[in-house]
């Protein structure tokens, strides 16, 4: 019983730790996202050429 319930224990941490590092993962890279075209869009603005694309 008490091996059953490590072992639960540890799935539910590893699920817990999965879910909070996606969800930071997804928030970072939005925001990231973000910032990387609101330059883009106020480039266009201003009549700037966009810079070339990452390769």
């Amino acid at each position: 019983m008490e091996r059953r319930f490590n072992l639960i224990h540890t799935i539910a941490t590893a699920a817990a730790f999965s879910a909070v590092s996606a969800w930071y993962g997804f928030m970072f890279g939005r925001e990231s996202a973000r910032k990387e075209l609101g330059q883009i869009i106020e480039d266009l603005r201003q009549g700037n050429p966009p810079p070339p694309p990452h390769s």
